[in-house]
């Protein structure tokens, strides 16, 4: 072969059909199905299931908008069912795409076993198979802290990770969410809407991670006007029980205290699967359980390139795609390099937020000289049509020196879908009077993002 992908995900699967266009012989080795995380337990699950609670939640608060509905119901059961549905349709699109692109696939482990002069060997299932290059996307992995009782309680069934809570068919009575970001806010929205009790206990002072403060406020805030409880600046300490009957102490601060629970979901980050895909064998180099890359791709060890989860970079699926298009066209001897400076994320809550590029405290931290300017999304026609009583906003994050746009965030309607072109202005440098000059469609949220740069 012309090369050996280790890992079907987003990052696999795109670079197989990228190289084969280009005239490769592919083999693609995933261990599971294909589209993984992403597709089969992470980003295409977890958005049918919000879609579903949106649906509900809709129904249920339409009298605002003069829309009454009687009777409305959630059939949490249906809503998995669907989701299968959609998992199905969606993986056997990719096992269609790489059909197509005539990428032969081997759906078992494989596992790095050397090189030689012929190029690198990798071995499966007792098979030995040999490549020029090899391209390494094995993903990641729900990362399980070492809390007292905690895999104890995932092995009962009491606490499970995002790939296992997707799946369970009955609404726990109470949810208790250990981690406040990205997994642990989306699903804490879906459960609590569908009817779940649910706690969130974060080790941080805020929500959300890295996202802007007060953006994060505002999440935080909207959740629990639902019913979201929060509890934040605490550790979890131990975990016993079973499923139907569980219970969670933490401590925050000099308090130490206990939560019942009939079930736990652990959504306190990931960590890079490179464990036993035989790496020390050929040299390639890892910090922290991740492989070392460059910005197309490169690992320490020449022919050998990784993308997505696995170089720990930006663990998001549409940076994987990116990454894994920079490893081929580097192999083709195009120069290439991802800009990790403009990456978005986006949180699919109600609200949703959507982000790019720099805060104003991550921009100081980098020595930039930079202020923040904020504008309410009510500042939209449309969003005071949409939304009753929303508190939404828009924030411009800009480099003084040279007046350009060095991040945006936002919370609100579409975030998600309008995140994108707030990427292209701080991919591109834009300046704020390049922006100001642009002409948005109206009326629209995203408008709201040029309304803002006129207060710069």
């Amino acid at each position: 072969y012309d090369l050996i992908i280790m890992g079907g995900g987003p990052a696999g699967y795109n670079a197989a059909e990228r190289a084969s266009h280009e005239g490769m012989k592919v083999l693609l080795f995933e261990e599971r199905a294909l589209g993984g995380v992403c597709l089969n337990e992470g980003c295409i699950p977890t958005k049918t299931l919000l879609n579903s609670a949106k649906i509900y939640e809709s129904a249920l608060h339409g009298a605002p908008f003069g829309v009454t509905v009687s009777g409305a119901s959630i059939d949490h059961a249906a809503v998995v069912d669907r989701k299968d549905k959609v998992v199905k349709t969606l993986v056997g699109g990719v096992g269609a795409k790489m059909r197509s692109a005539k990428v032969e696939v081997i759906n078992k482990t494989a596992v790095i076993k050397g090189k030689s002069s012929e190029g690198f060997t990798v071995t499966c299932d007792g098979n030995d198979y040999t490549a020029k290059r090899l391209l390494i996307c094995t993903g990641s992995e729900a990362s399980v802290p070492p809390i007292p009782g905690l895999r104890e309680a995932v092995e009962s069934g009491l606490a499970m990770t995002n790939r296992e809570i997707l799946d369970i068919r009955v609404v726990p009575k109470r949810l208790c969410v250990i981690g406040g970001g990205v997994i642990g806010l989306e699903t804490a929205s879906y459960f609590n809407t569908v009817g779940s009790e649910v706690t969130v206990i974060e080790m941080l002072d805020k929500i959300a991670g890295p996202t802007d403060r007060e953006i994060s406020k505002i999440l935080q805030s909207n959740l629990e006007k639902k019913g979201v409880k929060f509890i934040l600046g605490a550790g979890v300490t131990a975990v016993s029980g079973k499923f139907g009957a569980g219970r969670v102490s933490y401590k925050a601060g000099d308090k130490e205290a206990q939560i019942d629970c009939d079930a736990v979901l652990v959504s306190t980050g990931r960590r890079p699967r490179t464990k036993d895909i035989g790496l020390e064998g050929v040299g390639v180099k890892t910090e922290r359980g991740a492989i070392v890359t460059t910005e197309c791709g490169r690992t320490s060890v020449p022919g050998i390139w990784a993308a997505g989860d696995v170089n720990g970079r930006s663990m998001l699926a549409h940076t994987a795609y990116r990454e894994g298009e920079a490893c081929i066209n580097d192999m083709m001897g195009r120069k290439d390099a991802v800009d990790y400076r403009a990456i978005p994320a986006v949180i699919y809550t109600k609200p949703e937020v959507g982000t790019v590029g720099e805060t104003l405290e991550s921009a100081k931290k980098l020595g930039i000289n930079a202020s923040e300017h904020t504008l309410s999304l009510r500042y939209s026609g449309r969003y005071v049509a949409e939304v009753e009583g929303g508190d939404g906003i828009v924030k411009v994050v800009v480099d003084d020196d040279h007046k350009t746009v060095i991040g945006v965030h936002m919370i609100g309607s579409y975030a998600s879908e309008i995140i994108y072109g707030a990427a292209a202005m701080v991919a591109g440098e834009k300046r704020v009077s390049d922006v100001q000059k642009l002409v948005f469609p109206h009326p629209t949220v995203c408008e709201v993002i040029r309304e803002a740069m006129f207060t710069i």
